[in-house]
């Protein structure tokens, strides 16, 4: 299947000039349309958003040197396409208008005549930073159309149990600032959840927020993931791209899963948030960030810093405040008002209203550990919504005899170490999904590499 390679619009008075581009750029692009003139089609033509690229001349009028026009129309079809890569077309001696246009929003120029090498490497460079732009654009948007959502800051964190009182407090708090924060939890506590909350309430609200998985990044990626690379820099590497740290930049950075980075990787992480630059893969500069960062694990940091597995430094960088999240077990009442919302919120998605929890499900719930927290009370509720045909969701219905776990008996098998949880939450997650890996860790929460590893550690 074809790439897009993307659409240019060329506009110059000069028919000579714009048969010149046509020639030289059809190899590498999908389209060249060409315009003599900035009027009300060109506009049209911009103000569909077709083309990622335009090519514009300075002067269309004979005689006329002063570069008014296309600085005019710059500045129009900036306003029109915010998103539009500019690249000034200009004679040998306009080199001063074509720096002013640059200060206007144009993306370069190019001097006629020109060389078609250097012609096609400054237009496939505008082409890259107008994907750039539009996939930022884009993931702007969904943000704000997310924000939307919410009618007040923890509309999507459910619960009132004094030890969510807590967070909220801390939450309130901390996003008025910009201090790096480290949230902590088992998972599936919602630490996302709390990272979302935070952007929203805090200065950077209208600007994106970017969560990365680190957990599911392979080191040989993780440089280019994070800090983007040069076309050319390795070998699947077909074009220039910005990293996480730039897409969010003016934003927020959530890095889920921060204690799964391995050491090497650590140090050039720690690097980067110390300097606040980032030198994409490939690149001689380095580019500035402005992110507000926020981290998350589930892991004990100190321990792992303890076992020389996270380095101390990147530790008390990351954690100006610290935030824990409760596990669902101790949050009461909360489990009672999260099944009701989840009740609901799955009723109406598959068309289910007014379903109810038995009696005996409730005990159920209650008696049950839930060792995946609130996501996976979220896919034991969804499940039993799908398979009911009753308006009567019974204990039966929420299949959770495997791993019930009821404090009240005196059943001395039964273990409460972590690790010992962990693992039967994993074969358990195995064992519903039929072995299938990747299903298994969205039951869990985790990335497959984390799955992977864990496996390994508990002879899975």
């Amino acid at each position: 299947m074809e790439t897009d390679r993307g659409k240019i619009l060329a506009i110059d008075d000069n028919k000579e000039i714009l048969l010149a581009l046509r020639v030289a750029l059809a190899k590498h692009f999908d389209e060249i349309r060409t315009h003599t003139f900035p009027d009300n089609e060109a506009e049209k033509l911009i103000s569909s958003g077709a083309y990622s690229v335009l090519l514009l001349d300075m002067n269309f009028t004979p005689g006329v040197t002063s570069g008014k026009q296309g600085l005019d129309f710059l500045e129009k079809a900036l306003s029109i396409d915010p998103s539009l890569v500019v690249i000034m077309i200009t004679a040998y001696g306009d080199i001063d208008l074509a720096v002013q246009a640059m200060k206007l929003g144009a993306a370069d120029f190019v001097v006629k005549p020109w060389e078609n090498k250097k012609l096609i490497a400054t237009v496939s460079a505008a082409m890259t930073l107008a994907k750039s732009r539009r996939e930022l654009a884009i993931t702007k948007h969904q943000n704000k159309a997310l924000s939307k959502d919410f009618d007040s800051p923890f509309t999507s964190i459910i619960g009132c149990s004094s030890a969510m009182q807590q967070v909220y407090t801390a939450i309130e708090k901390v996003a008025k600032t910009d201090a790096n924060v480290l949230v902590l939890g088992e998972n599936g506590t919602g630490k996302e959840l709390v990272a979302r909350a935070i952007h929203r309430m805090s200065h950077r609200k209208d600007e994106i927020f970017m969560p990365v998985d680190m957990g599911s990044i392979p080191e040989t990626l993780f440089e280019s993931e994070l800090f983007g690379h040069m076309k050319g820099a390795f070998t699947d590497a077909h074009e220039t791209r910005p990293g996480r740290f730039e897409m969010a930049s003016g934003g927020t950075l959530f890095l889920d899963e921060i204690g799964n980075i391995p050491l090497t990787m650590q140090a050039k992480l720690l690097g980067v948030l110390q300097t606040r630059k980032v030198n994409r893969v490939g690149a001689n500069t380095t580019r500035d960030v402005d992110i507000r960062l926020i981290t998350a694990t589930n892991a004990e940091l100190c321990t792992e810093i303890a076992k020389g597995h996270f380095r101390q430094d990147l530790y008390y960088r990351i954690n100006t405040v610290e935030i824990t999240l409760p596990p669902l077990r101790d949050r009461g009442n909360d489990l009672h008002l999260l099944a009701q919302h989840f009740l609901t919120l799955h009723g109406n998605k598959y068309g289910k209203t007014g379903l109810a929890l038995a009696k005996g499900a409730q005990r159920l719930l209650y008696s049950y550990h839930w060792p995946g927290n609130v996501r996976e009370l979220s896919h034991t509720i969804e499940r039993a919504v799908i398979m009911t045909d009753k308006k009567m969701i019974d204990s039966n219905s929420l299949h959770l005899t495997t791993l019930e776990y009821n404090p009240t008996e005196k059943n001395t098998q039964s273990s409460l170490r972590i690790d010992d949880i962990e693992r039967e939450a994993i074969m358990a997650a195995l064992k519903n999904n039929r072995g299938n890996i990747t299903n298994a860790a969205k039951d869990l929460g985790m990335g497959r590499t984390t799955l992977y590893r864990k496996m390994i550690k508990y002879g899975l």
